[in-house]
């Protein structure tokens, strides 16, 4: 496998202060190839829980942490679940949790797992390989028209979502990614302007995927979890990858950090306290030498909250 390169490293050392001395306790929901999770214990992070569906990630960041075995303790499993695993570790709270969303680097170069349309690969694209989860395969040929165009446009943006879906449904069964890509690409029109060097399959590729996983569920799921697992004063950090992430993360962020106390007479306004505050207002994203260094990271976005001492 190539060298796992984390997204924005430093920046996330630095949001999650690391190298303060309270700071201890770490859980990486989305270990990947470990590289975010090595670079927070070289800063200073006493012990980590890496969880990860993928046990071919959790196999990888293994070898890579190994200079930390006694401080890491990685599981199998879906970040949705961190709460459970950090009480099986007898962690009542912890100082910094870091969800980095999508698929990782790893996933994407291999190429058996059907997450790229450059292999001719099964149309699997499940992040748990070894479920009995659907996978991309059962979505592209056992979906309606509609359903198919429907789940392309919601979780790809794909304008031409309905165009696409006739195609597939005329060529179907359809076997391998790179026959999906190569099918999108002789239908869909030719991007032009900024979209030119974005291959044409990347939305449908990405819908596909989302589906599969139920990322989006997941998110959502996860990110009140996570604040609630938090000590007063630790952190969230959250890298997505596109807007539909992005925008849950931050409308559940502007949530987390508002308060609303109804006025005299108007009980049906819904009262709530801010259990957290932005850390960053606006999304920090790569340099232009990161992006120059690794091209993927060029859409990453990183938002932080910090948990309320009265939360």
């Amino acid at each position: 496998m190539n060298q796992h390169i984390p997204i924005m490293a430093r920046e996330v050392v630095e949001v999650l202060r690391a190298d303060e001395p309270g700071v201890k306790r770490l859980i990486d929901g989305t270990i990947g190839g470990g590289g975010h999770t090595l670079a927070l214990l070289r800063a200073g992070i006493d012990q980590a829980l890496g969880i990860d569906l993928d046990k071919s990630a959790i196999a990888y960041a293994a070898q890579r942490l190994w200079e930390f075995d006694d401080r890491v303790r990685l599981v199998h499993g879906g970040y949705v679940e961190m709460s459970r695993f950090a009480t099986a570790m007898k962690w009542e709270d912890v100082d910094a949790i870091l969800l980095d969303l999508g698929a990782s680097s790893l996933q994407m170069d291999d190429a058996a797992r059907g997450f790229s349309f450059r292999f001719k690969a099964p149309l699997d694209m499940r992040f748990d390989a070894g479920s009995d989860g659907v996978t991309a395969g059962e979505l592209v040929n056992g979906l309606g028209i509609t359903e198919l165009a429907d789940l392309l446009y919601r979780y790809g943006e794909e304008r031409h979502s309905r165009r696409i879906a006739r195609a597939i449904a005329e060529q179907r069964p359809i076997h391998s990614a790179l026959d999906l890509a190569d099918l999108v690409v002789r239908v869909r029109p030719k991007p032009s302007g900024s979209s030119a060097k974005t291959h044409p399959a990347t939305r449908v590729f990405q819908a596909l995927r989302i589906g599969v996983n139920r990322e989006l569920e997941s998110l959502e799921g996860a990110l009140p979890i996570a604040v609630d697992l938090l000590r007063p004063g630790g952190r969230l950090a959250v890298i997505s990858f596109h807007s539909l992430e992005d925008r849950i993360v931050k409308h559940a962020f502007r949530k987390l950090s508002t308060t609303i106390a109804p006025p005299p007479g108007m009980a049906s306004i819904e009262e709530r306290t801010a259990q957290a505050r932005l850390v960053n207002r606006k999304p920090i994203i790569p340099s232009l030498e990161e992006i120059r260094e690794n091209p993927r990271s060029r859409s990453a976005k990183l938002r932080v909250v910090e948990k309320l001492e009265t939360a």
